[in-house]
């Protein structure tokens, strides 16, 4: 079977890539369906993009490389399409948007996007050896029992990393790249819960509180949950993805910073109540516990020197704590690293080594926050490539 362009990958990056890479394009993917992580993003909502996207929003090795993607595909032009589908939508915190309705209509809509273009799609497809004879792409799928050769002017790559492992990710993108002289960036979990190998948090698992977490990058504020095996929630979360194995992490639970005033003026009209007392009208109960036992909170507030509330609440906003690990990529959002950006072009995605093969999505070393970021990287990478073989 000849096609003048073949994409691995039915997720957002491939199926934008095929509505807009021209003739000729066969999609295929090993999943019963297509778009299968943006039907179960967002709770079933999918978080499709975020109003304040920007290269800002990105962790790769070249700050710079998606600039170009994301400056002539932006949110704004996704968005464009999506009401043009009449899919509703709502804007969730920081910019998150949401459908309304469910998921699966960003998939239909992708769908009738690629059927438009005479797209096809090959679902529950193994794809096997790939060459390349000079000319051409050499690629062994097999279908329902039957293996077919196709040969192919133009492979895309949007096979994904390896997050979520139960839904079919294998790391292919990363084998394709380097078998065609493209090296891959180490890769590890991101967006992804913290561990902690003492259970320190089995005893208050499931409560939650706001607060701020920086892990070596970005310090962002937003909820953190408390699990049986450590830490979660969106704060923890966006920190992971900027974790190195061994560091700590630094959480500051009165990120308002107004607790030192408050616990002073509190001091002259409830001195007698325990600090506990007042704190748990700031921190979940079972928190309060935890950290009066870790950080020796005790006595009455009015028993408290401003020097000594003072230093509690310098505790309370630099709590320092050292994960042991994390919940690895069966739970990871997404996959940090991938191909190296440095043997890609910015503008069309192509490989700077072998001629029609590009590679977009998350297997680049591209990675977004937590938020609709990603998405985003998808459909602009995807539309790129797209874009470019269909003007070649």
């Amino acid at each position: 079977m000849d096609v003048k362009t073949l994409i691995i990958g039915a997720g957002a990056a491939g199926m934008m890539c095929a509505a807009h890479a021209g003739s000729g394009v066969l999609l295929v993917d090993h999943a019963k369906a297509p778009g299968e992580k943006i039907r179960i993003s967002g709770g079933g909502r999918c978080n499709f993009t975020n109003l304040y996207a920007g290269p800002e929003n990105f962790i790769s090795q070249n700050p710079h490389f998606c600039k170009s993607a994301l400056k002539r595909y932006t949110q704004w032009d996704f968005l464009d399409l999506v009401n043009a589908y009449g899919i509703a939508w709502h804007e969730k915190t920081l910019g998150q948007l949401f459908c309304d309705n469910s998921a699966k209509d960003i998939i239909a809509m992708l769908r009738a996007e690629m059927e438009k273009a005479g797209a096809q799609l090959w679902l529950r497809a193994e794809v096997g050896e790939i060459t390349h004879d000079g000319s051409s792409f050499c690629v062994r799928v097999t279908k329902d029992g039957k293996t077919t050769n196709v040969t192919a002017r133009n492979l895309v790559v949007a096979s994904g990393g390896k997050s979520i492992p139960k839904m079919g990710a294998t790391g292919l993108g990363y084998r394709v790249a380097a078998q065609f002289g493209l090296d891959v960036t180490d890769i590890r979990p991101g967006l992804v819960p913290l561990t902690f190998s003492d259970d320190r948090f089995k005893a208050i698992a499931g409560t939650t509180t706001h607060g701020t977490v920086a892990a070596g990058g970005p310090a962002f504020e937003e909820a953190l949950l408390f699990t049986h095996r450590g830490l979660s929630g969106p704060a923890i979360l966006q920190a992971s993805s900027y974790w190195q194995e061994g560091d700590s992490i630094c959480i500051n639970l009165c990120p308002d910073g107004t607790l030192q005033e408050w616990l002073r003026t509190q001091r002259q009209v409830a001195g007698r109540k325990a600090v506990t007392t007042h704190l748990a009208q700031h921190l979940p109960n079972r928190l309060v516990g935890l950290l009066a036992e870790e950080m020796q909170i005790t006595g009455n507030l009015g028993d408290q020197s401003d020097a000594a509330l003072d230093e509690l609440c310098t505790l309370l906003a630099n709590w320092r704590l050292r994960p042991s690990g994390s919940e690895g990529y069966r739970t990871a959002e997404v996959t940090l690293g991938g191909v190296d950006t440095a043997g890609l072009s910015s503008s069309t995605m192509a490989a700077k080594t072998q001629a029609g093969l590009y590679f977009i999505g998350e297997c680049v070393d591209v990675t977004g926050w937590l938020g609709g970021y990603n998405f985003q990287w998808a459909w602009s990478s995807g539309w790129a490539a797209g874009q470019a073989i269909q003007r070649a």
